[in-house]
Order: structure tokens, then sequence, then C-alpha cells
């Protein structure tokens, strides 16, 4: 060892500070440190942050990555059962666990701890940062004693069941591996609980206790756990060819690796150490093994873990105390052991091999080695950015037994460092002062501990990561990527080794000096390869000129001029060496050879990394210093055509490298740029792909990364195959899911998968981009839509990228969109790209609802009538200007007294007459609780933190001629409470259906916090909203027996009916009891006897038939069926109806659209409902299973004698009926439901009855309903139609009394039509339905008063009224208009509310409507507004069902009626409704806009496939019928979403393929239009003509005009007019930048002109990012042309020459249709055409060019003497223009030609060997070498 620590150079530790965990410090700041906290234990452990990135931020960009990450140590401190999470020196998270972790003392096994300096250990097996499933974040999971407990970032947890004890638990990259006990050693633990006090407090979820799958689990040593959410899963360990069950509990697990899935055991009993390699594959185990272990997990999973040993390892009498993972010199895995016993760090070497995309490790032979050390860490020093597949590449660090510690790469031992012997202030990193007694001379170093990244714990210090300078630290590693093992090894020696303290002490000061080390090592390899073994010497110079040289003056003014482009720099081995610069024979030293060619390799390596930098705007600098060392290295080696590739490059490097001598290699120069030319111009075929550098062509290389991108993208756009992750261009590229159909679209593709964004494409040299840009262009207008948000952000299709995120944000439960990825791929180009806020009703009434609403008694109400949440931007922008809904929330408010018209004078018989309109009045306002549920349905959220409000129910009135005098109900006249309770109920209905149906959003806390102490219909009504919602499965069956102990008859009817529609479908087997207690029938006779009200009965027998809903439950359906003929037990006859109708609705849906697919015995049930109708049927007995009918106690059948009670059983039984066979079509069914055609059937049959029959057929023969009045008519039987036309004669033709049975007859029948109409068609906003339905309600409005003029006389019969009751026709009238508003709802329809409006306004003055006439108003008004506009119906079997429930045709008399049909299940309607409803939002402003849209809808039965347009804000057809959408105008950009029509309900929020982001669709607006709330009819769009105005592009001065305009009274300046036609911060800002003062003040008009003209360019055609382009293209050109002309050098270089051929190239290949461009190139061809013509000027008139050229061709000589910078740099450029070989190459196809010319020219076969060269240039060639 001490020969190792002579033989190596020595560094220095940064010590950073005293360490101290900062867990400590948290605590004393929060004040929570415990009285004992000097006994009590903590832990931490340090980890590093790139642990806890989600796999889409390790995956973005370098910039982003390191900003991410950049924030120092990140600490877990754990003291009992609290943890704290800090980064660097701030607290991130803090967690507090239930119970604490498991102790040290309470596991019996081999584990080591490690100390560190303070005695703090921790026990890493119980706590650990793991990827679960497919979460993109890493879970903190923690071992308790009672449970496995784990942690996501944001602080959500999941407790997963444990079926045994668990000793330790390890991080796999595919799940959580947990290592359980032998079952002798397993403690005792307190049983787990689902429902802990934590989570249940916190609302947080936890996995289910199903472990039924998982009793292998019990027999298994080693479990892995995949997701949170499932079971335990058995490890299966591979013997012979064979998994088998792992059972080897003596095999202690002690380290497995997060990155690479490879696991590391120890057995004590076989003293050997196991390295184990776990692999997913497919179950194919021994049967045997299964059979005999009683297990068969496999039966379940499809597929398994299998752990595979690849190494063992004996002797070892204690298990190693850490074991970690680095990497070997040659970029080898490598598993290290260290045993702190024996003192030995033992290194095994991996070998991996992709096998079909997977990785497959092994051990490779006869690599292991062993290296004394005292203790040993993984440190990342020497190579920090670079990594070996998953792993980054890990140095050790390694305390040696003689106290020296030292750093090695794999096994090569590379420097040891040292304390500092004395700290000084400028030393330290945080500019800490330590006393110097901290840092004794004869310290010792006893260990170390808690190493991330660099820094290790002795003090905390930094080990000096190589080197800082970005441009050395590239050269290190393209020299690690690119040399042979054994040469790079060499290097690495040499870099690290300290042969020179001087020089050591100058690395630590500057980058610069850091540069100039690597510089130095370099040459040092040279000094070698020439056998000069002698330092640089640091001697005097001799003369002044090389002391000039040498001064610090001289340095600066070299990189001063150097940013201006003159290199004024001299050969390195003038600077640090005194050797010839001539090539020394290879026989003056043996170790030549091995120097030469590792040299060779080092210009390879370096020169692939200088051919990268060039596509680096922003490292033109460090590719100025990587030429001069790469003109060293090739002067060197004699490689003239590299040296003459340099000197072109930048031509400032002719003054120290122009010796001419003898070619020794003809080995030509790898040309990024000629390559990329030739892709272009021939295709990737073609292009010689000896001018791709080898590094380029790895693809395992980081430094090079960004030519291989441009490689790979210019590959596949000339046309490349994909061949696996390779082209067939030879380079690897990284291919993104998506679907493509164009080279252009893969070569998006591409960019996203190589992670290259706006940020990469803009640091291009625009010639280069070009292309790329185009290929984004061209996919600009209609990209795929399964392309991933970064693919739309490049392309600047931000309003698709929000779209896509917005999706994966929801179906991830996050509630704002944002990406990583996005955000590295846009910024800082695209700042509009931002997280939209979404101007939507329920976002703004987050706002409103967190105000406290105050119960008030104000006129205006405006605070407390529950609508005033309503009015936002997305409503404003439905709506308009009018007030539709301001009159909406005016007709609907109950929180305010109504206004009474009465006298000045007020008298006693005034009061009386108050208080009877009053009483009229309270009939009005009681309803409209309904109406105002249904206007405010889904609004809102709620906050969790505020209590529940409602606004209040107020029955008085108001006098207006009174100054609003109140007046009051008398309650000496009237039960006001009685009246109110009801109401009451559906008043808290409406306010809690304000809420919106979102899942996770509810608490059951909140719901109890809001229990009133007293039971009330407020709270009940609650419940039943939030049923509707689904809000009620929060709530724990101990809550739902608490409700029903009240015993409070509304609170259990609203939480039977919420509790069934929570759990619709789902036949809950609890719910299901509970609902069965409140019906008495379906008791058993040993069941003590209960008085159940009638009305809880009816609402248990719908809440049952809702929980059952669909299922055709056998045993439901015959209870249900023996309710409808069962007088009920309640104490209200009158309610025998109610009850019946219920149990036939029930029955409808269990059997809800099954008709006779239901049971095998379905005729038995059919006969028995026709038997309830009024039906004949003949031995039905002896078909009807005689356990049907139950003879309990306290029941019996409706009969009159032996007749069944139709009068009472028909409604039920017909709705049944209608229900069961719903869309069937059954003929035989409607056959046995006639309509009665004959006089004697008329009076047989109950009109009302009718009604129902005539729905029930429709409703059964679905498609055979049309909105025709032919069909309406076709319903009416000619018997009624024949007696109701004759109606209008002179003669009595009929009798009074035939009269009003055809009348009751015809007017139900019609009445039952429109019913039908109003279903069929519910929410489809159909023409000829509303159209039709309108004109039957003011038929029937004008049969019951004349208000409008007759219509069609012809068609309807006139004079109803005499022969029937009004009621009846009020009756019909307003299910009439309730049916037009299902139709029409959600649609605000105008002339519906008109009429709606009018409705109530005469049922006010009549004084004479009773309150189910109010509430059919009050709910049409409601459905018509549905959701404020937001919401519709559907049309699928469940809605139908709702709503038929919903409008049920018996209207209740008063507030309190219930009898036939419980006013509770008016609210069911909410079941039928959804959220079809679409708005479009501007991306770039976040504000909603209105937006045309073209929505395409499937053929039908009705119509044929067909388009029509919508303007969003909009509702969208139902799902079943939705086959497009797209937006089109031309204001915004195509976008097109294409639906597979699906008879499914409208996708629900967090639906993985909701193609809308809660009813959100983002546009982008194209630049040049205004939005349609700007400029309603496109007269401001003209923006060609207001850009010609305002710039003034005919005039000649552009500085003139813009004064000018300015001048003008309605001036417009140019960036207010480009920000109103375009959001582009670049455009903005360059826009602004024409208007500043200091532009107008410069002299070079056309400069200022074409900027202008260049700006018009951008902005009219929608290119933002050509903006820099077509300025980088014309400032080059010009300033070559300024440079030639006035001599003064602007630039020193002519790589802008390259990347200006490269322009040329794409526009020749976009004329030769080798790019395709169907509406041209995205630049102006004229515009390049002539900066060509210009350039070709340039170089085509001097003569002194011509002369320094035949100076090149014939001695290879660059210009020198007078003006020499500015004839170099103009040869250059003509080299570089016309493509002219090397002097060298051109002599040798000179001499090659002479012999075989066959005339006296020799220009063919010169045009044959260079094909690329200019045919002038080539002419002048023969001249010059002819002559």
């Amino acid at each position: 060892m001490e020969k190792i620590s002579s033989s190596i150079g020595v560094r220095r530790l940064t010590v950073l500070g005293e360490f101290k965990p900062f867990g400590l410090i948290a605590e004393a700041l929060d004040g929570k440190v415990a009285d004992d906290a000097v006994t009590d234990k903590y832990e931490y452990f340090l980890f590093d942050p790139e642990i806890t990135r989600g796999t889409d931020v390790e995956d973005s960009c370098d910039e982003v990555s390191s900003a991410l990450t950049n924030c120092g140590d990140n600490e877990l401190f754990i003291r009992g059962n609290r943890i704290i999470w800090s980064t660097g020196a701030r607290v991130f998270k803090r967690f507090t666990l239930r119970s604490p972790i498991v102790k040290a003392d309470s596991r019996v096994g081999l584990h080591c701890i490690a100390l560190d300096t303070y005695g703090v250990g921790f026990l890493a097996w119980l706590v650990c940062w793991c990827r679960l499933g497919h979460t993109a974040e890493a879970l903190l999971c923690i071992l308790q004693i009672d449970c496995l407990t784990i942690y996501n970032t944001s602080g959500e947890v999941v407790s997963p069941p444990l079926p045994r004890a668990v000793s330790s638990i390890w991080p796999l990259p595919f799940g959580l591996l947990l290592q359980q006990e032998v079952e002798g050693n397993i403690p005792s633990r307190a049983p787990f609980s689902s429902t802990s006090p934590l989570l249940g407090a916190c609302d947080m979820f936890t996995a289910p206790c199903n472990m039924q799958k998982g009793e292998g689990t019990a027999a298994c040593s080693h479990l892995i756990l995949m997701d949170p959410l499932d079971e335990q899963q058995p490890i299966f360990v591979e013997d012979r060819g064979k998994s088998n069950i792992m059972k080897e509990y003596d095999e202690k697990t002690i380290w497995t690796s997060e990155r690479v899935p490879l696991m590391a055991s120890y057995n004590k009993g076989k003293m050997q150490h196991s390295l184990w390699v776990a692999e997913i594959v497919n179950s194919n185990f021994d049967e045997a093994t299964t059979c005999s272990s009683n297990v068969n997990p496999m039966g379940v999973l499809s597929k398994h873990v299998s752990f595979r040993r690849i190494w063992h390892g004996k002797g070892a009498q204690m298990a190693a105390c850490k074991v970690f993972m680095a990497t070997d010199d040659d970029a080898t895995p490598v598993v290290c052991f260290f045993h702190q016993e024996q003192r030995k760090l033992l290194s095994v070497g991996l070998q991996s091999v992709e096998i079909n995309n997977e990785i497959v490790f092994d051990v490779k032979p006869d690599m292991s080695w062993i290296i004394d050390a005292v203790a040993a860490s993984p440190v990342t020093v020497t190579r920090p950015r670079v990594k070996v597949g998953l792993l980054p590449y890990s140095d050790i660090i390694v305390l040696a037994p003689d106290n020296v510690l030292l750093l090695y790469s794999g096994r090569q031992c590379l420097c040891r460092y040292v304390l500092p012997s004395c700290l000084n202030k400028g030393q330290h990193l945080y500019d800490l002062k330590f006393p110097e007694a901290s840092f004794p001379n004869d310290s010792k170093i006893t260990g170390l501990s808690d190493a991330v990244e660099g820094r290790i714990n002795m003090f905390r210090c930094a080990l000096r990561q190589s080197p800082s300078s970005l441009l050395a630290n590239d050269c290190v590693t393209a020299l690690a990527e690119g040399l042979n093992s054994s040469f790079y090894r060499h290097f690495l020696g040499v870099l690290w080794r300290d042969g020179d303290p001087a020089h050591f002490l100058e690395a630590e000061s500057s980058v610069d000096s850091e540069w100039n080390s690597f510089c130095h090592v370099i040459m040092q390899l040279c000094r070698k390869s020439n056998n000069m073994s002698q330092k640089c010497s640091g001697s005097v110079a001799d003369s002044a000129w090389d002391f000039l040289l040498n001064s610090q003056f001289h340095n600066n003014f070299c990189k001063l001029n150097s940013m201006f482009g003159i290199s004024d720099a001299v050969s390195l081995y003038q600077q640090k060496s005194n050797f010839p610069k001539s090539f020394v024979d290879s026989s003056e030293s043996s170790e030549k050879p091995f120097y030469t060619d590792l040299l060779i390799e080092s210009l390879d390596s370096l020169h692939a990394l200088y051919e990268s930098l060039k596509f680096d705007n922003l490292r033109k600098r460090d590719l100025e210093l990587l030429a001069i060392l790469l003109c060293n290295i090739a002067e060197f080696l004699g490689e003239d055509n590299y040296l003459d590739h340099y000197i072109r490059d930048f031509p400032g490097l002719c003054k120290s490298f122009m010796v001419s001598r003898p070619t020794i290699s003809r080995k030509i120069c790898p040309s990024l740029f000629r390559w990329l030319e030739n892709c272009l111009q021939h295709g990737c075929s073609y292009a010689n792909i000896g001018d791709l550098p080898p590094l380029v062509r790895r693809d395992t290389s980081s430094v090079v990364s960004l030519a291989r991108q441009i490689v790979s993208f210019y590959s596949i756009l000339s046309g490349a195959e994909l061949q696996g992750k390779s082209l067939s261009s030879g380079v690897h590229c990284n291919i993104s899911m998506g679907s493509h159909g164009s080279k252009e679209e893969l070569t998006v593709l591409a960019m996203v998968g190589e992670r290259f964004g706006l940020q990469q494409l803009d640091s291009l040299p625009s010639g280069i981009s070009l292309p790329l840009r185009h290929a984004l262009d061209k996919c600009r207008d209609s990209p795929p839509n399964d392309w991933p948000a970064t693919a739309y952000v490049l392309l600047g299709r931000q309003d698709l990228a929000m779209s896509t995120l917005s999706r994966e944000c929801k179906y991830r439960e996050i509630e704002t969109p944002t990406n990583v990825n996005v955000i590295s791929m846009s910024t800082p180009y695209m700042l509009n790209l931002h997280p939209v806020t979404i101007s939507s009703t329920i976002s703004d009434a987050i706002g409103l609802e967190g105000t406290k609403f105050e119960d008030t008694d104000s006129v205006d109400g405006s605070m407390t009538d529950g609508m005033e949440h309503i009015f936002n931007s997305s409503t404003q922008l439905r709506y308009g200007c009018d007030l539709r809904l301001n009159e909406v929330r005016r007709l609907l408010c109950s929180s305010r007294p109504v206004a009474i018209q009465a006298s000045v004078s007020h008298s006693a018989s005034d009061q009386d007459l108050q208080q009877a309109q009053l009483w009229h009045l309270a009939q009005r306002t009681t309803s409209l609780p309904l109406g105002r549920g249904a206007f405010t349905l889904a609004t809102i959220y709620t906050l969790l933190t505020e209590a529940f409000t409602v606004p209040k129910l107020v029955l008085a009135g108001r006098l207006p001629a009174q100054q609003n005098a109140t007046v009051n109900l008398d309650p000496n006249i009237r039960n006001i409470q009685e009246l109110k309770s009801w109401p009451e109920f559906h008043n808290a209905v409406a306010a809690g259906l304000r809420l919106a149906p979102l899942q996770g959003r509810m608490s059951r806390t909140w719901i109890i916090y809001n229990k009133p102490e007293e039971t009330n219909s407020v709270h009940a009504g609650l419940l039943l909203a939030l049923g509707l919602h689904g809000h009620l499965r929060v709530l724990r069956i101990t809550d739902i027996y608490q409700y029903f102990n009240q015993e409070h008859e509304s609170t259990t009817v609203g939480l039977m009916l919420g509790l069934a529609a929570s759990y619709r479908g789902t036949m809950q087997p609890a719910i299901s009891k509970c609902l069965y207690i409140h019906i008495p029938g379906r008791h058993p006779s040993s069941y003590p006897e209960l008085e159940v009200p009638t009305l809880l009965q009816s609402a248990a027998l719908m809440s049952l038939g809702i929980l059952y809903e669909g299922s055709a439950h056998p045993q439901t359906m015959q209870a249900l069926l023996g309710e409808i003929g069962r007088r009920s037990g309640g104490d209200n006859v009158l309610e025998r109806e109610g009850h019946a109708v219920s149990a036939g609705f029930a029955l409808g849906l269990v059997a809800l659209g099954h008709g006779e697919d239901t049971l095998g015995f379905i005729n038995t049930f059919v006969n028995r409902l026709f038997l309830y109708i009024g039906g004949k049927v003949q031995n039905e007995r002896s078909h009807f299973p005689t356990n049907s009918i139950d003879e309990n106690r306290g029941s019996a059948q409706m009969m009159d004698g032996t007749t069944i009670n139709i009068d009472v059983t028909a409604p039920g039984a017909t709705v049944a009926l209608a229900l069961m066979f719903l869309k069937t079509e059954s003929e035989a069914i409607v056959s046995r439901l006639p309509i009665p055609n004959t006089y004697f059937d008329l009076q047989y049959v109950r009109p009302d009855f009718i009604m129902l029959r005539v729905i029930a057929r429709n409703l059964i023969m679905w498609s055979r309903v049309h909105p025709s009045k032919e069909w309406v008519l076709s319903q009416i039987p000619q018997v009624v139609r024949c007696g109701v036309e004759g109606l209008g004669g002179d003669g009595d033709a009929v009798d009074d009394m035939d009269a009003e049975a055809f009348v009751q007859a015809y007017v139900n029948v019609v009445a039952g039509a429109c019913i039908s109409l109003g279903l069929v068609f519910a929410g489809t906003r159909n023409g000829n339905a509303q159209e039709l339905l309108y004109e039957f309600a003011i038929y029937f409005l004008n049969e019951i008063k004349p208000v409008s003029p007759a219509s069609s006389g012809k068609v309807f019969p006139k004079g109803l009224s005499r022969y029937i009751d009004r009621v009846t026709l009020e009756t019909c009238l307003h299910l009439i208009v309730l049916s037009l508003s299902v139709v029409m709802a959600g649609s605000g329809h105008l002339q519906t509310f008109r009429l709606l409006r009018f409705l109530r306004s005469r049922n006010s003055a009549d004084g004479q409507s009773s309150y189910g006439i109010q509430m059919a108003v009050s709910l049409a008004t409601g459905f018509l507004f549905l959701g404020g506009g937001m919401r519709t119906f559907s049309t699928n079997n469940s809605a139908i069902a709702a709503l038929l429930i919903t409008l049920y045709p018996r209207l209740p008399t008063g507030p309190n009626d219930n009898r036939c049909h419980l006013q509770a299940f008016r609210h069911l309607y909410v079941l039928a409704t959804e959220a079809r409803w679409v708005q479009t939002v501007d991306v770039d402003t976040g504000l909603p806009v209105y937006a045309p849209l073209e929505v395409t809808i499937k053929e039908t039965g009705h119509y044929a496939e067909s388009s029509f347009c919508e303007v969003t804000p909009c509702l969208l057809p139902e799902r079943a019928i939705l086959k497009r959408i797209r937006v089109c105008g031309p204001r915004y950009w195509p976008q097109v979403i294409d639906f597979v029509p699906e008879d499914k309900p409208w996708w629900n929020f967090g639906d993985k393929n909701n193609p809308f982001n809660s009813g959100v669709l983002y546009i982008k607006r194209k630049v040049g239009a205004c939005s349609y709330v700007d400029d309603p009819i496109g007269c401001q769009s003209l923006l060609s003509r207001a850009m010609h105005k305002v710039f003034g592009l005919t005039s000649l001065k552009g500085s003139d005009t813009i004064s000018d305009i300015h001048s003008g009274p309605s001036a417009a300046t140019v960036d207010q007019l480009v920000s109103t036609f375009s959001s582009d911060p670049s455009l903005i800002a360059f826009a602004q930048l024409c208007c500043d003062p200091s532009w107008n003040s410069r002299s070079d008009a056309d400069f200022k002109e074409f900027c202008l003209q260049v700006l018009f360019e951008c902005v009219s055609k929608d290119r933002p990012a050509l903006l820099q382009v077509y300025l980088s293209l014309y400032t080059t050109v010009q300033s070559m042309v300024g440079q030639v002309t006035t001599g003064a050098v602007v630039f020193g270089d002519s790589l802008s020459i390259s990347a200006f051929k490269l322009a040329l190239t794409y526009i020749e290949a976009l004329m030769t249709q080798k790019l395709s461009a169907p509406k041209g190139g995205i630049i102006q061809s004229t515009f390049v055409g002539s900066l060509r013509k210009q350039v070709e000027e340039l170089l085509n008139g001097s003569q002194e060019l011509r002369d320094d050229f035949h100076n090149y061709l014939k001695f290879g000589t660059w210009p020198n003497g007078e003006s020499q910078d500015r004839r170099s740099i103009l040869l250059s450029w003509f080299l570089h223009w016309y493509d002219v070989p090397s002097s060298s190459a051109i002599k040798t196809a000179m001499d090659r030609v002479k012999p075989k010319l066959m005339s006296s020219s020799s220009v063919p076969l010169l045009r044959l060997c260079f094909p690329r060269t200019h045919i002038n240039v080539i002419s002048e060639i023969h001249r010059c070498l002819s002559s």
C-alpha cells in the first residue's frame, strides 16, 4: 500500500463544514424536541436526490435535470414515529407514522450496522425508496412493528397488510422485496386495522385485505410487492431449469439495487455470500412442486419473479457489512462486498448482454479482486455525467489500513486524498471559519459514511469532481467513451497523478486553468511519445518578444479578441515544451507505438467532440480552444488533412500551424457538415459513412449525443429504415411511442424520443435547423392524436399538448397539468405554455364557495338564493348579453318574499285577500326548489372545511305599494310547519345537488360534520343529494344504522334513495338488508311485527329496484311482483297506489330492458302483470309459482271479492312492463297492451291508464317513434279520432257522455305520445320534436284559454274544454311542456323559455293552479337550463327509467301529497344526466372563446350519417352516435377528435380515454386572426392590409414610415399590432425592439426594412421560429460583405458558411422533391437565392483571393504577410463554399490522373475524383497545376 501511495498523485479534500443531521436542527426550530432527547435514539441517512426523481424527470434534458437535483444532500431523519425529509438546509416533507419503526433490538439477525462519527446507525433494511407499479415517482417504504407503510412524495399513504412477520424490506426496479421471518422467530404484533385513525382522518386509501390468492406466501421466504394495492407474490428460484418457490429462510438478504435487478444474500450456515439476478418470467414451474405445497398462485398470475444465482463466495464467518455497486475503468459494473472484520473489499465484475431488448446479467469469469480497506464507499468523481446503462459511473473511495484515503476507478488507484493542513477562508466552499484546533496536523481518519455523489462524512468533505470546466469535462468524457480500456486507464492515471505541485495549485483556481491542465496532460503524452521525459520548462523567455508572448497582458488580449473571431493562439508545443515539432522515428523509444496509438484514438475521439460542438451556437469559444489542441495533436501525428480541416474552420490558426512538410497519413478527416449535405442531396444510403466519426455511431456515447441526434434526424428525413433501435445509416435513435404515416412524423417522434426540445433546436446553426423545422411545420396542421404532449409542444400545438396533459393528469388524479418533459422542451422559448386556469363554472365557483353565506332577509337575496355562483365567464360566453340566466334566477328564487298586488289603503277584507293570494303564491314557492336543483346541478365543488349552507325557504310576501312591507302567512289559518316539511326537504336537495359528482372530493367526516343534533328535513335532503351524486359510499354501516335509528321519515327516505343511487346496480348485500327491513311484506313469519309507514315502504321498494338495477335477480323480482298486488300494511289507505307504483318501477328497474331474456319463467311474470293491469289470463294459476305470493300475516291481495283492484295495481304493472321490455320491440307484449278502440273499451279503461299504456307501448317499440304529427295521430284509435272530429259540428252527432269519453281518451293519448317523444328524444334538441311538442302545447293552451292565433285548426279539434275539466287539460298541457323541456334539456331554448315564463305568470294570475302544476313548470325551467346549461339527458336504458320515474304523469295536489307517487322520486332525474357540455379554451390566454365545431354523427334509424356545425360552448350528441368532432374555421388551428360510437354513458371524470378535460377543449388561435369575441364578423382579420398600413412596406425608408404612422391620430405601433395577432414571446419582444427609440436612430435603413419584412413574414405565416433563421442568414452574409469591403474583421471563422450551405441544400432538396413540401418550403427560396448570389459575387471578384488559392494548391500554404487575417478568412470561405479538397488530396489526385490523361484537360477526371467540388473551381485547379 505504501508503494501505491507513493506512486500516485495527491489531491486535497474540500471541507464543507462540520456535519450535523439537519433533522436535529429542524426539531429545534419546530420546538418538538422530546424531554429525553439526550437518551432518545434517532436515525438518519443521506441519499441522492436522483432516487426520488420521477421517471419523466429522469429522461428530460440535462439542464433541467441538473436544476432539479442541484439542491444538496437529501436526508431522512427518524425519531420515534416522526420522519423529516430535508433537501439541503430546507425541510421538504414531514411524515407521522401511527407506530414507531422497528428497533434494532427487536430483530435477531446478522446485520452489521456501520456507525458514523457520531455513533448513529440506521437500519437500511427497514426504510427504503422504491418504485412500485407504473408510478413515475419513488415511494417511501417503512417497515413498522405491525404493518408496512408506503408514502408517496405528496404525502398520501397506503398500508398493505402483511401475511406474516417481515424482517426486512429491499427495493428492486420492479417492486419491493420482503424477507419473511422463520415461523419460530415471529414476534407478537398487534393486529392490523384497515380503519386506523390516521387513514380515516386523512382520507387516505388502504389496500384490500383479501389474501386468498396469495395463500402460498406463507410457505415462501421472500415475497415481492409490485403495486401498493396488489397482493404480495411469492418469489421463485430457478434451479436446473425449474422454478420452485423460494423457501431459503437462511438466505438473508443484505443488499439489493433499485436500478438493476440484483440481490446479495448471506447464508450463515454455509458461510456463503451469493449474488442473485431477478427476472420476470412466464409461469412455467414444476406441477409436482405446486401440488405438494397445495399452492396454486399461478392460477391467477401469468408471470412471476424468479431469482437466479450468478455467483457465490464461501469462507466469510460474518455477512459483509456493506454491499454497493461501482464501475470498473472499462465501464464494467462491479458489485463490492466490504468485510469489516477482514478489512477487505471484494469486487466482483459483471457482464450484461441485451437479449430481446432486456438486459441479462452474469458474472465475468476471473473478474474479481480484493483491496485492503478499513472503510469503503461508492462516490461519483471522475465521470459525473456518464451512465453505464441504467447505472451512474461510480468510483470507490477507500480508507486503507495505513489511514490513507485512496480513490479507485475499478481496480486502478487514481490518487490519494488528504485533509488540508491549514484552512484559510478562501478555501471553503461556503466560506466557513473553523478554529485551527479543529484540524490538527496529526488528525486521523477513522471511517467513512453517508457517501452521496462526491461527498462523504468525516467532517463533511467533498471530493474534487473532475473537472468543473465544461470543455475539459467533455474532453475527458469523450476520451472515456472513445479510447480503448487500456489506453483510457493509462490516460486516467496521468490525468489524476500529481506530477507538478505548482500546476496542481493552478488547477484549483479557475476554469481556464483546468483547460490548460488538460492540455498539459495531452502534451505530456506527446512528449512521452517522443521519448522526451523533460517537463515543461519554466525558465524565463529568451527574448523580449517571447516574454511579451508569455505575459498575462497577451493572454488577456488573445481572449478578448478571440471573442470577436481573431484566433491568435500559438502552438502548445511553443508554450509548454521545447522539444522539436518534427516527427521522431519510431525506433527511438519502445513506448512510442503505445503512445502513438493512444494519441491516434484520442484524436478520433476529440475530433468527434469537435464536430458535435459545431452544432451548438453557444459553444463557439470552446470549439476554438479545442481546435487549437487538435491542431497540436494532428500536427504531431502528421495528419495534414485534420490540420487543414481545423485551419479552414479557424483561419487564424494558420499563423501557428502553417509549416508545410511531407504528408505521412492519408486519413480522411470526418466531417458532419459534409455528411449532412450528402444526406439531403442524395439520401442517407449514398452519404459516405466515413464522414461520421466512429464515436457518433456508438449508441452509448453521451458526449456527442447532440451530433448523433442530428445525424439520426437527417437520416430519417432522408429515408433511413428503422432496424430495432438503430437506423440503416448506422446510428442509434430512440423513437417515441405514437403512430406515424410519413418520414416527417417519424422524425418528430424521434426528436421526442431523444428529448430534443425547442431549446436545443434554437441552439443549432440556422442551416442545420431548417430541415428539422420543415418536418415540424409539415406535421403541425394535423398531427396524429396518440402522440405525447412533448411532440405537440415541438410542433407549436400547445392546445393539443394541454389536452394530452390534462387527460393524463385526470387519469392519475393530479390536479395541475404539469410535465417536466414538456417544460424542458419549451422553456424559455415558449413561455406561453403554462398550466391554464380554466374559467369554467366549477373553477370559478371555488372562490365564491369560500365565502361564508350569512342568512339574511334582504330583499334582493343576492347571496342567499343558492344560484349566485351560476354567473361566470363560461355562462357569460354561452348566453352573451341576454338576460336569460338572470330571469331564470328570478323565476326560481325561493329565498326572498314574493310581491303581492294590493291597494295602498288596506282593510280587513284586503288582509283576507292578501292571505289567500299569499297561500296561492306559497304553492308556487314551495315547488321552486325542484327546478332550482336542476338549474344548479353539479356546478360547484364542496369545501371540506366549511359547513353546508342551504338558502332559506321564504313563504312571506311583500307589498311593493307599501314600501315592500312584509306579509307572513297567518299560522292560525294554515299549518305552516306541515306545509314546509317536504318543501324544506326539496330545498336541501336542491342545495346539495349543486355539488359536483367527483369521486374523491367528499369525505365521511364532512357529512357527519353537517349532521344536525336534531333530525330535520334539511339534512335529509342533503343525504339524498349526496347519494344521487354517488358520495354516500364513504358512509360506514354504523353511520347508516344510526340514521335509521333516528326514525325520522324524510331522513330515512333520503338515506335509502341516496344509498341505492350510490350503490346503483351493485346488489350490495349490506344495503339490501337495510332496505328489506322497511318492507314488512318480506319479513319472515318469525320476525317481530313492525309498523312501517307506507311512504317508507314505497321508498324502500324504489331503492331496492335502483340497487338491483339491471341485475334480473329472480328472488328480488318475485318479491317486487308480490308487492305490486299486496295491500300495504301502512296507516294511510290512500297511499296504496303509490306503493304499487313504486313496486312496479322497482320491478322494471331490476329487469330493465332484459325482456324475454330475463328468466326462464318470464311468461308467468308477464301473465301476473297483465292480470294486475286488467287483462284476461288463461290458466294463470297453474303457471304462476306458488312461492311468489307470500301468505304472511298482515298482508292481503288488493282484491274486491275475488277480483284484483286494478285501479291500484294497473299503473305499477304498466310501468313495470314498459321498463322490462324497454327497446325490445316486442310485438307480443304491445299487442296485449291495446289502446281502447271501441266505445265499450273506452268505458272500461280509465283515461289516465290509457296515457300509461301509450307510454309503455312506445317505450317498447322504441325505434318506431317519430317526431311527426302523422305519428301522433296514428296513436289515436279510429273511434276516438272520429268521435273528436265530430264535436265541432252543429248537429248532435255525439251526446255529451260519449263526447266526454272521446275527449278524455284523446287528450290522454296525445299527452302520452308527447311524453313518449320527450323520452325518446331526451337531451337531443331534435328540431322536429321541439316544434311538434311546442305546437301541441300551444294547442292545449288555446283550448284552455285562447292566447294566440290558431295555427293548425284543421288538424287539431277545437272546443275540448266544453267536454273535459280544466284540471285534466292543465295536467296534460304541463306534461307536454315538461316533455318539451326534456328534449331541449340544457339548451336554454329561448322559445321554450318564453312559453314557460308565460305559464308561470298565467298560473299566478289565475290563482287556481295546483302545486303539481307549479312543480311541473319549475322542473321544466330547471331542465331547460340543466346544470346551468352544461348538462343534458341521456337516452340509455337507465336514464330513460329515471326520467320516467321523474315524469310519472300523476302530479301531486299539494306540497305534502305522496299518495300516488313520492315527491322525492322527482329528483331521480339526476341519474339520467350527462355532462356532454364542451367549451373551447384558448391555450395562449387561458380564456374560454367561441369556436366553430363540426360534429359528425353516425347513421341511425332516423337519419343517415351527417355533420352539423355548433359554436362552443355547446352540448354534444350522445356517445352512442358521436363519430367525430373537428375544430373548423379559419381562425384556429384544426383539430380532429375521432370517436368509436358506443352505447355507453358519457365519459366520467378520471376516465383514461376521456377525450375532454371536464368539458374543456384546448384550441390555439392562428396568427393573423382575432377571436370571435373581439371580431365577430372578421373585419379586423385583414392582417396583410393592416400590416402593410402599419409597417409601410412600400416605403423606402422604414424610419420615416414609422414616424409618419406614430404621428397619425389613430396611430398603431408595431408591438401593439403584433401582440394583437400573436402571443409568441419572441415575436412580441422583437416588435418591441422595433418600436424602441434607439431603433429609429439607426442609420442602416435597409436592415430596418428587412426586419419589418421578416416580422411580417413570421406573423402572417405563423412561423415565429423563422425569425431567428432569417436574421441569422441575413446578418451572416451582410457581415461577410462588410468584412470584405471594409477590411474590418467581424468574425474569424468559416462555420457560418457551412451552415448557410446547408440552407441552400435544403432549398435544393425541396426543388428536387427529396423533401416533400406540398405548401412549399418554410423559408423563401428567393431570399436564400439572393444571399447565395451575394456570396458568389463576393468570392469571385478578387485577384488577391485567386493568388492565395494558387499558393494553397501548389505549396499548401496559407496567406501571410500584410492583411493575413482578412486574406486567410476569405480563403477559408472560398474553400468551404466550393468544397475544395485539401491541397494534399488534390496533389494526390493529380498524380493519379496524369498517367491516364487521354487529352490535354484533366477536368473530367478531376470531376470524377471530386464530385462535390464546383466545376469552375476544378477548371481553376487544372489551370493552376498544369501550368
